[in-house]
């Protein structure tokens, strides 16, 4: 039996991949939120914008090299390697963008949207970079 094109023997590595996915995705989120000194949560709770902004960003910054790393993989394990080299790289971004606005995470704070905007959009830039460095 044919489900859009994939046949239901493939079920169980389309579990594994996704369950990988998520757990990978959950692991970034919580790291994301320990390295970064504003809480994300809670301002995007209060209708913070920018903390929306700058989240939201980074979470599709990491997710496109995730999704690059699960159609260019050759195994589970291969996926997980290149799922942990985004989270890295994309913490990384998000030290660099400080450099030129230190005072990041006060401005997020703060609700400044420009300062949102930034970090998400860098943390876009280089999750689509990374992404397409993965690629072979």
């Amino acid at each position: 039996m044919e489900i859009v094109g994939l046949s239901l023997n493939e079920l169980p590595w389309f579990l594994a991949y996704i369950a990988t996915a998520a757990l990978l995705t959950l692991s970034y989120v919580i790291i994301y939120m320990w390295v970064t000194p504003h809480n994300e949560i809670k301002l995007i709770r209060d209708n913070n914008a920018a903390a929306s902004i700058a989240f939201a960003g980074s979470l599709i910054g990491f997710c496109l090299p995730l999704a690059s790393a699960i159609s260019h993989s050759v195994s589970l394990i291969d996926c997980v390697i290149w799922g942990v080299i985004a989270l890295i790289i994309q913490t990384i971004i998000f030290l660099i963008v400080r450099l030129p606005i230190p005072k990041i995470s006060a401005r997020i704070e703060n609700n400044e949207i420009a300062s949102g905007v930034w970090l998400g959009s860098a943390s876009l830039a280089g999750g689509v970079l990374n992404a397409a460095s993965m690629t072979s």
